[in-house]
């Protein structure tokens, strides 16, 4: 079994508890104006990596990860594209011992039986989601992104009833994301959760910029700055 893969970062720090050993898949449904892998995007390109590969170099690295903590974290792109891939992967990593995480926006989420019987198989050997709520006003939602977030929502609420660990991430940006009263009824679908075991602001960056410009993109925020401390401290005082 092989995935479409961007990249792999051997140690990271911020996707997940402990050392994370980090595949970043290929391919997105969602087109968020502030994202800075627009490389991803793109379905069925990257490198086609096999599972036994990822393992092998995985396990050179299990002493650290193990120490910390850590574990495996699939981001992207999007990884609920590639459930097949994920799963046989996830099944590997739990042989070993290994903590199991996907980092996702839920963005390719489907009511399709196919898709419902995989996820429910994938999230048997996955240990925590790292959800990403980039809106939750719908419209608003649908002009960051290129699509609504109601089925992003019933995601969140399966994982609720399913008592599957998440985290919930929002990215701050200043103008789109940090309005107050959004925040607030963020804070309030959060609240209906039974299964939130930590809530994240990310502060919008502009380090992903020259990947849009390499890719002939119009970068869509261009002038928007990083939020301030006292916004951050805003959505914090709301969120958390």
């Amino acid at each position: 079994m092989k995935g479409y893969i961007h990249s792999i970062e051997s140690c990271g720090t911020v996707d997940g508890p402990g050392l994370r050993y980090i595949v970043f898949t290929q391919g997105c449904l969602l087109r968020c104006q502030f994202c800075h892998n627009p490389d991803t995007w793109g379905i069925g390109k990257g490198k086609e990596i096999s599972v036994e590969e990822i393992i092998d170099d995985l396990k050179s690295y299990l002493p650290f990860i193990k120490a910390s903590n850590g574990g495996i974290t699939v981001s992207g792109g999007e990884p609920l594209l590639q459930l097949d891939f994920l799963y046989e992967l996830f099944t590997e990593c739990k042989k070993l011992g290994i903590h199991t995480t996907i980092d996702s926006s839920g963005g390719c989420y489907s009511h399709d039986e196919e898709f419902q019987k995989k996820l429910l198989k994938v999230l048997e050997v996955t240990d925590l989601i790292l959800l990403d709520i980039k809106h939750i006003n719908s419209q608003k939602h649908l002009k960051l992104t290129g699509k609504p977030n109601e089925h992003i929502l019933e995601f969140a609420q399966l994982l609720s009833e399913l008592k599957k660990p998440i985290w919930i991430r929002h990215v701050l940006v200043p103008g789109i994301t940090d309005d107050p009263e959004d925040l607030k009824e963020l804070k309030g679908f959060i609240n209906q959760l039974s299964n939130v075991d930590k809530i994240e602001i990310l502060p919008y960056h502009k380090l992903g910029v020259y990947k849009w410009q390499a890719l002939g993109l119009r970068y869509p925020l261009e002038g928007v700055e990083p939020p301030t401390p006292e916004s951050i401290q805003m959505a914090s005082d709301i969120l958390l």
